[in-house]
């Protein structure tokens, strides 16, 4: 099968497109033809190596994981003798995320436990957009940052994979939701159903006022800039990506919050995905039923993964790119 192979660390152009052996699913695994995956930040980061820190559990010299690809959305080939609730010609959603990876191929094989079939009314390249950027959104909103009816939720980088996906949700638990992105993407924020769009470009954020939770989902804003945003027993989560140090990289910022946190009445801090079928399940339901829309920008075949790669490190990308095999 044809598959984006990684042997060395490096940029989008080190992918090599080549064929790999026909996976076999384990005793609890399933085998998924792949429909659609996305690209990540956590792809082109585990390309590269970067941030160093990474390479301790992802391989110090080589990749641990060749192949990458966080989340996919297909039909399953064959299923493992332990699978009893799955079974061959089902479509399926999954999640591929510090499981193997393995989504940048024509077949991925997936842990029985991060699938869940796919609803009728959605779309491949749609439901591909769940496990990872979709979870990211959800367990930020409603988990982490708790979010509740009247609240005021600003949402940094509002306009991106996990962002387009947080700031739906933030209004479907009834909070009042400022997002900030560049200014030729305010529109596509505010049909999303922001109630108030800030060009960070041209614009200050303290104009946005104070706010119970504040989402960092881009950039490399300070945590001293985003608690001046925060009311006084304010949520901060830092989730973002983007830093220009490649030893501990976003690292460094969330060390930071994690540090200054039990000194101030503001809840500071961060933390990294989990997804589950619980989460796959209820974002289903949601895109099922109108509530939350996937946004995606550009889809790309999987001959041409080294440009969308490419692409999503602009950081210009509105909502998700995906990749077809």
């Amino acid at each position: 099968m044809l598959a984006g192979v990684s042997a060395t660390y490096g940029p989008p152009g080190s992918i090599e497109m080549t064929n790999v052996p026909y996976p076999e699913p384990g005793q609890d695994q399933v085998l998924v033809r792949v429909a659609a995956t996305t690209v990540n930040p956590a792809d082109w980061h585990l390309l590269r190596g970067e941030p160093y820190i990474a390479r301790l559990q992802v391989g110090l010299r080589s990749p641990k994981y060749p192949v990458l690809g966080c989340e996919v959305a297909g039909t399953i080939e064959a299923v493992g003798p332990r699978v009893s609730h799955l079974s061959p010609g089902d479509a399926v959603i999954a999640s591929t995320f510090m499981e193997g990876f393995g989504g940048f191929a024509e077949l991925a094989v997936v842990d029985q436990s991060l699938v869940v079939k796919k609803p009728d009314g959605i779309a491949m390249d749609a439901a591909a957009t769940l496990p990872l950027a979709g979870c990211t959104a959800l367990q930020a909103v409603r988990d982490h940052g708790r979010v509740a009816a009247g609240q005021r939720v600003l949402i940094i980088g509002a306009s991106g994979g996990v962002g387009t996906f947080a700031v739906q949700l933030a209004k479907h638990f009834g909070a009042e939701v400022t997002g900030v992105c560049s200014g030729r993407n305010a529109e596509l924020v505010t049909a999303l159903g922001a109630d108030r769009v800030i060009d960070y470009t041209s614009e200050d954020l303290a104009v946005a006022g104070r706010h119970d939770v504040v989402l960092q989902l881009a950039g490399e804003r300070s945590i001293k800039d985003c608690r001046s945003l925060l009311t006084d027993r304010g949520t901060m989560l830092t989730l973002s990506g983007d830093s220009p140090g490649r030893w501990i990289g976003p690292a460094s910022r969330l060390i930071g919050a994690l540090l200054l946190n039990p000194f101030v009445k503001h809840r500071l801090g961060g933390f990294t995905v989990r997804p589950n079928a619980e989460d796959m399940t209820t974002l289903a339901e949601l895109v099922a039923d109108g509530t939350v829309t996937p946004v995606i920008d550009r889809t790309y075949p999987l001959t041409e993964l080294a440009d969308a790669i490419t692409y999503l490190e602009t950081s210009r990308a509105k909502g998700k790119v995906i990749v077809v095999p």
